[in-house]
């Protein structure tokens, strides 16, 4: 592999830890990505103490591990938060426990109704255009979310900032690299855990 190729697996590494991250500090994890971590970390120190000659390389491996060291240190500092009992908000600093906002008032408990499966369907899928804009469809999501994990015995807290900021990266995320109007969120579960889905809507 040619160290242009590597460059880009370390970019991905980087982006791909981000988000593995997000999901564990969110409670969608239960262990943090620590061999993801190390494969890419031993990535970085392969080329730490080689010559790159070409100018172009050299400075986006430089910015790529300043970049890394950034987001690790941060990482490490949540993770001693996360241990201590103590919440972690921007800038590194101690942010106070919030409790999850209340339901949307147009949110009412469910009730056995007899549904053809495709309209069950589409009630279980949540479309989200903007994270920020749409914030009863994302804080509907989450109070799905909650009670579909509480059903199935999963009692890891997840708390509401932490679940907001991960669905608006992934629908940045999805949004940027397929482009669409929206993206649907479903909820599935399987072997007793609750994940995510998500849909492009072109």
């Amino acid at each position: 592999m040619t160290f242009a190729e590597d460059l880009d697996t370390i970019e991905k590494s980087i982006r791909r830890l981000q988000i593995e991250w997000d999901k564990f500090f969110g409670g969608f994890e239960k262990k943090p990505p620590s061999d993801l971590r190390m494969r890419l970390e031993a990535l970085l120190r392969q080329y730490a103490h080689q010559e790159i000659r070409n100018n172009t390389e050299r400075f986006r491996y430089q910015s790529l591990t300043a970049r890394y060291n950034t987001l690790s240190e941060l990482w490490s500092k949540r993770l001693r938060a996360k241990e201590e009992g103590r919440a972690f908000g921007a800038h590194g600093l101690k942010a106070e426990m919030l409790p999850p906002p209340p339901p949307p008032p147009s949110e009412e408990p469910a009730r056995p109704v007899a549904v053809a499966p495709a309209a069950r369907a589409q009630e279980t899928e949540i479309r989200v255009k903007n994270p920020e804009r749409d914030s009863a469809a994302v804080q509907a999501l989450y109070q799905r979310f909650l009670a579909e994990r509480k059903r199935t015995g999963e009692t890891a807290g997840v708390k509401y900032e932490s679940f907001q900021k991960l669905i608006g990266q992934q629908t940045q995320r999805l949004l940027a690299e397929k482009g669409g109007q929206a993206v649907d969120f479903r909820l599935e579960t399987k072997d007793g855990r609750v994940s995510l889905k998500a849909k492009v809507v072109k």
